[in-house]
């Protein structure tokens, strides 16, 4: 029998450090993950501008963004449920550059020009650190190499209650792929936070979706 998950707060809140939709949660409707993340993630006044400058398209100028990929904090928190990650800066780092990838559009330069802004520039709460940099090219890659739909133009307000699985298969992103990836990163950081959650997704069953190719991401991403 499939598991399943009730994301609703319980008393005490679940931290936002612990928070994060597995990734065999499949069954769970992109609202409801959506609705648990409400409970613990960051208002949209409460990101940094600077932050807000360059990773959220409404505040750039019409057909202008440096970075593509760039998505609203609610857009950005539904691809957060699909990846299966959580809220630290690891997973920050992941998201960001997986959706950079999924464009196909994001040349050498500007991902080092993100990562030395997001590394020197950013308020300390949100600056990268050397592991999330490795992260953040390993993501784009990941994306770019998966044959994944673009997630910077997809409509998630039209799938709200859509499965997370049937959202993945739509867009495919392939489970199997992103586990491959976390046990990487698992050997590459261990024992850190994200790599103790990522340990124990990855040890659950293999997923059933199709995947087409099998990346060939490695650490060489810079």
């Amino acid at each position: 029998m499939e598991p399943t998950y009730d994301l609703r707060p319980t008393t005490p809140l679940v931290s936002w450090r612990d928070w994060c939709v597995p990734l065999d949660a499949e069954n769970l409707s992109l609202q409801q993950a959506l609705d648990s993340l409400a409970t613990v993630g960051a208002r949209p006044e409460e990101v940094p501008l600077i932050v807000r400058l360059l990773e959220n398209p409404a505040y750039h100028f019409p057909g202008l963004s440096l970075f593509p990929g760039a998505v609203g904090l609610e857009h950005h928190d539904a691809i957060h449920t699909l990846l299966g990650r959580g809220l630290l800066k690891r997973d920050e780092a992941f998201v960001i550059g997986f959706t950079m990838g999924s464009t196909r559009a994001v040349g050498a330069w500007q991902r080092h020009l993100f990562c030395w802004i997001a590394s020197h520039l950013y308020p300390w709460a949100y600056k990268l650190r050397p592991e999330d940099v490795w992260v953040f090219h390993g993501a784009v890659k990941l994306a770019e190499q998966s044959g994944c739909k673009r997630l910077d133009t997809f409509n998630f307000d039209l799938c709200r209650q859509a499965s997370i699985g049937d959202l993945r298969q739509h867009l495919g992103i392939s489970v199997q792929n992103l586990q491959r990836f976390y046990r990487a990163e698992i050997r590459q950081f261990p024992g850190t936070p994200e790599s103790i959650r990522l340990q124990n997704m990855a040890s659950t069953k293999d997923s059933t979706d199709s995947s087409h190719t099998r990346p060939s991401w490695h650490t060489q991403t810079h």
